[in-house]
């Protein structure tokens, strides 16, 4: 059955990408921007930057606790650094430094994360961070962003860039549909309501806010009306965004490569127990690491894909 989707694409780039290119126009607008590597400068989409400002950019090898520490310190002459390497590494391994040196003390430095969730693919378990959102959002100070395709990545470096505070950024490594617009205008905090609906919202993030858009062509092809909203910013989050869009449909479905545990999910639901109880069903990973396999096995196994979403706003629906 072909579906009547409300976004669609003619590309697929991975949004490692996105930030790489944004990275460098950054550093073409703003020469206090410099760069931090932990040896993973081609996987990170940093070496255009470097080869273009040598002078501003700092390859600190495997090492990311160091890392933290020059990026913070970088921040007291003014610079505001970018500071790259696997999401694993970006939070598992230095949640010391980041917590003291970085949120503590406030200090202006992007945390750039690549390869996060499951869809890092046939590098497994070890690398799969499902649990940084999670870490990061508890985080005082901390903006916490994972934008969902090459286009909206590439506008959120650009925005962290003028933003002043600590900020982690995440992102991935798999080839992924191009659905948003070019010319965006990436507003930190606030969600983006990609489609009106009146039945049931979907609030997604990251990668799966495309597997929202199928699913929601997917719900309508069946008579169900589905808002897809996609929560970019992870903190802030856009509680008056939540609030509006389930006070009309009255139930929704959170949507993360994250475990469910401390995940976007949780913070909806936080909202919603505060604020307007209702029907909550969350799209994520539950309680378990993942595994090595291409990133769309390891979607359907998980149960992350469109499917999945489908089947969590029927039970949302059910629960009105």
């Amino acid at each position: 059955m072909s579906l009547d989707l409300k976004f669609t694409y003619t590309e697929k780039k991975d949004t490692r990408s996105g930030f790489g290119d944004g990275f460098l126009e950054a550093g073409r607008r703003n020469p206090n921007v410099v760069g931090l590597c932990a040896d993973l400068i081609g996987s990170l989409k940093m070496g255009d930057f470097q080869k273009e400002f040598p002078e501003r950019f700092f390859q600190t090898g495997i090492a990311e606790a160091n890392m933290i520490g020059l990026a913070a310190g970088m921040t007291i002459g003014g610079k505001i650094p970018f500071a790259g390497t696997f999401a694993n590494f970006a939070t598992g391994r230095v949640y010391d430094q980041i917590r003291q040196s970085v949120a503590y003390s406030d200090k202006n430095v992007k945390i750039c994360a690549s390869h996060a969730g499951l869809t890092l693919g046939e590098d497994g378990a070890t690398h799969q961070i499902l649990e940084d959102l999670g870490m990061m959002k508890m985080l005082p100070h901390m903006t916490v962003i994972n934008p969902c395709d090459y286009n909206q990545t590439k506008a959120a470096t650009l925005a962290i860039a003028e933003h002043e505070g600590p900020v982690y950024l995440r992102f991935g490594r798999p080839s992924w549909p191009i659905f948003t617009p070019t010319d965006q205008k990436f507003e930190i905090g606030k969600a983006w309501k990609m489609i009106d609906g009146k039945d049931v919202t979907i609030f997604a993030t990251g990668h799966l806010v495309w597997e929202a858009v199928v699913a929601e062509a997917m719900l309508r092809a069946e008579g169900i009306h589905a808002e897809v909203i996609n929560i970019h910013t992870i903190k802030p989050l856009d509680e008056e965004a939540i609030l509006e869009s389930v006070a009309k449909t009255g139930c929704a479905v959170s949507a993360e490569e994250h475990q469910i545990n401390g995940g976007l999910g949780d913070s909806i639901a936080q909202t919603l127990i505060r604020h307007n109880p209702a029907p909550l069903e969350y799209v994520g990973v539950n309680d378990s690491f993942g595994e090595s396999g291409t990133p769309t096995q390891l979607l359907e196994k998980y149960g992350l894909n469109a499917e999945n979403i489908v089947k969590a706003a029927k039970r949302a629906l059910e629960r009105k």
